[in-house]
């Protein structure tokens, strides 16, 4: 949209503002957010839930369904990213010149209004990571406003309005959303390529990071991750202080007396003095990575290592990170949100460590595209489970112009069971369950309902 005026000159008490798919995960927050700072706020949104149901008790309210005229008299709108030119609000207010903009950009106009913007952002590991660092400012008394991903079972939500100095978020860059954003801390998890229906390449992901790290003011830090190689090569020369984190590279911010038995347990070293002691309850290396990073962020912004110790010690994982939702036939189930072949190697080796007799995983690929592109790797993951059962692609925003089916990944894994529905896979969960298995449903899409339909079947402990 070219807007005449920046969205900040709209925020100001008293101000109407309309959200389209005001009960998103990010959405919801912002209304939220918006009717504090004492703009009058209203919206619509496709569904009834329970996000709207909440936004309606504040006194917001919310139309279902898409319609210009539940635009009414507002001055501007904010759309979330599925809200298309085409939608008929979006139209409607491009028809009367009401201003539209996205919802990066109120995002990125309310974190100027914070002392200190920490945002989280990398290929994969960011809801985790933010989600650990909102456990830690909380333990430090700091009462942050926080915008996650997914649900943190702590906040009970994905998000929570706070009233001091910290504003702490995801940081997506699918469609270069995070360069809206004016963080005070970009942390960096890594670089890999992914969303390559919108990056033409790693470079150009590169380029993405690049830019996001450059909007740090040089009184802020980029942290980075040290063993991620295109991270590092993505920050190469940055003007703007730095700080790093990692186990295999000489970092700032590393993990000493490190016990992988089960649940990690390690000192944070930092400039070769102990910060803390952490004992995790999360698994895997790459959570003791994320947890080095939060903990990093932690440091540069003067937070004492006792709440890193704290905060950790309470974070028991965010929802669909590794979630254990019940035992079927003498089988565990866990769920996880993995969609990207290093989530999967990250996943998928760490369940190898745990013990159980068979691996079984239940994996549905997110988006044509991305399964074209890194189809050798998500091949050569899949090849760790000891059955893979595969779904169909879940096409999120896309058609398959393409031509690709999960059956293509079957056929390059012995053993695989290609599943075209959801039923099917929780029919193929069900006659393969067993104890001693460790049952995990894997992916972005709706991938989780096969495992939680199986659990509500007769048998089900």
């Amino acid at each position: 949209m070219r807007n005449h005026a920046p969205i900040d000159d709209y925020l100001r008490p008293g101000v109407l503002v309309h959200l389209v798919g005001i009960g998103g995960v990010s959405m919801c927050p912002l209304a939220e957010v918006l009717q504090r700072m004492g703009l009058r706020v209203q919206g619509s949104d496709m569904n009834e839930s329970a996000p709207v149901q909440h936004l309606r008790q504040l006194g917001i309210p919310v139309a279902i369904g898409h319609n210009a005229e539940n635009l009414g008299q507002c001055d501007f709108v904010i759309r979330t990213a599925a809200a298309h030119d085409s939608n008929p609000e979006i139209a409607g207010a491009i028809a009367r010149g009401i201003p539209v903009y996205e919802r990066a950009e109120g995002w990125g106009a309310i974190m100027r209004r914070y002392a200190h913007a920490l945002c989280v952002s990398g290929t994969h590991g960011k809801t985790t990571t933010t989600s650990m660092c909102t456990h830690i400012f909380l333990a430090a008394g700091q009462d942050p406003t926080v915008m996650i991903g997914g649900t943190l079972p702590a906040l009970h939500a994905g998000y929570r309005v706070g009233k001091g100095d910290t504003i702490i978020l995801e940081s997506c860059e699918y469609c270069n959303s995070f360069l809206y954003f004016f963080p005070t801390v970009a942390v960096i998890l890594n670089v890999e390529e992914d969303h390559l229906d919108f990056f033409q390449d790693l470079k150009d992901i590169q380029r993405s990071f690049r830019r996001f790290a450059e909007l740090v003011p040089p009184e802020g830090c980029v942290v980075v991750n040290a063993d991620n190689e295109s991270a590092m090569e993505a920050v190469a020369g940055l003007e703007r202080p730095r700080f790093t984190f990692g186990l295999d590279h000489e970092a700032d911010c590393t993990a000493a007396n490190l016990n992988e038995q089960g649940a990690p347990s390690f000192d944070v070293v930092v400039h070769g003095a102990v910060y803390a002691h952490v004992q995790l309850h999360v698994y895997g290396r790459h959570n003791v990575l994320n947890a080095l990073a939060a903990a990093s962020a932690a440091y540069v912004l003067g937070l004492p290592g006792s709440a890193v110790e704290e905060g950790l010690a309470a974070f028991t994982g965010a929802a669909r990170r590794f979630e254990y939702k019940g035992r079927f036939h003498g089988a565990e189930v866990y769920d996880d949100y993995a969609h990207h072949p290093d989530e999967l190697h990250a996943l998928l080796t760490t369940a190898r460590t745990l013990g159980y007799q068979r691996l079984i995983v239940a994996f549905q690929p997110h988006t044509y595209s991305r399964t074209a592109k890194l189809f050798d790797r998500f091949v050569e993951e899949l090849k760790l489970a000891d059955v893979a059962v595969v779904a169909e692609i879940y096409a999120a925003r896309e058609q398959n112009t393409l031509g690709i089916s999960s059956a293509d990944l079957c056929r390059q894994i012995p053993g695989a069971v290609y599943c075209p529905t959801l039923a099917q896979t929780t029919e193929e969960l069900r006659a393969l369950a067993r104890p001693g298995d460790l049952i995990l449903t894997v992916g972005a899409g709706d991938i989780y309902c096969s495992g939680e339909q199986l659990l509500e079947t007769e048998g089900a402990q």
